[in-house]
């Protein structure tokens, strides 16, 4: 049986506004890490698409995120102590690997919450905070087909580095490490441990920079776009406001 931490930690509601996700904290919106994340490497994946076609990388799109959502789902019910009934082979497959190093988790303090810094303007849902062999983490659980080169990953620490930094503005607890557990469809489980949670944090703060400079940016384009058109005497409409 895996023990849990009573922890209060806050529920927030989640909105999207122009393809990202916010939070919101205090009648406040928080951009989510994901969508930080995911903005810095935006290009890579604007490259893929264009390599092996629009309905190509939606296939691989649609299937990882389902395979992700359902080995995630059977992850976290197993780690609440819960019955665990996996509905296709492939995600039983990914979990049943992975349960021997699941059994490096105790003393829960988070499944899946909602965490925030007002300081870093930033706000997401953490998959656990836990201990991982005796030590506190922020560990996230990742599917794939074969395990991934550390340097492919830094994404996924500097997320895991955010989720630290909002866990402790919230609760005054450091974790002492970053971990992320990857089943892989190849048969292997992968897990990358990262103690230097300072070198993360220092990428993180260039992640929320490049994030807030560019969306400012493509916000100057559109008043500039606007302001084109209302010299040309064209009406365009923003949100129901004619100009």
């Amino acid at each position: 049986m895996f023990q849990h931490k009573d922890i209060e930690l806050p529920a927030l509601s989640r909105k999207t506004i122009d393809g990202v996700r916010y939070y919101d904290v205090d009648d406040k919106p928080l951009v989510s890490i994901t969508s930080v994340t995911s903005w810095y490497n935006r290009q890579i994946f604007i490259d893929w698409r264009k390599r092996v076609g629009e309905e190509e990388a939606n296939r691989v799109t649609k299937r990882s995120t389902s395979r992700g959502t359902k080995v995630h789902t059977l992850i976290e019910n197993h780690l609440l102590n819960k019955e665990v009934e996996p509905d296709t082979p492939g995600s039983k497959m990914l979990f049943k690997q992975a349960i021997k190093t699941l059994d490096n988790i105790d003393n829960i303090y988070a499944l899946e919450k909602s965490l925030y810094s007002k300081e870093l303007g930033v706000a997401g849902t953490v998959d656990c905070i836990a201990e991982y062999k005796g030590e506190l983490a922020i560990i996230d659980f990742k599917t794939a087909a074969k395990p991934k080169p550390r340097d492919w990953i830094e994404n996924y620490f500097v997320q895991a580095a955010a989720y630290a930094c909002m866990f402790y503005e919230l609760t005054d607890i450091p974790v002492k490490k970053l971990v992320i557990i990857m089943t892989c469809e190849n048969g292997e489980v992968k897990v990358y441990e990262e103690y230097d949670k300072k070198t993360y944090m220092q990428k993180l703060i260039k992640y929320i920079e490049k994030f807030i400079t560019e969306k400012l940016n493509e916000y100057q384009d559109c008043l500039l776009y606007t302001s084109d058109a209302a010299d040309e005497e064209d009406s365009v409409d923003l949100g129901g406001r004619r100009i």
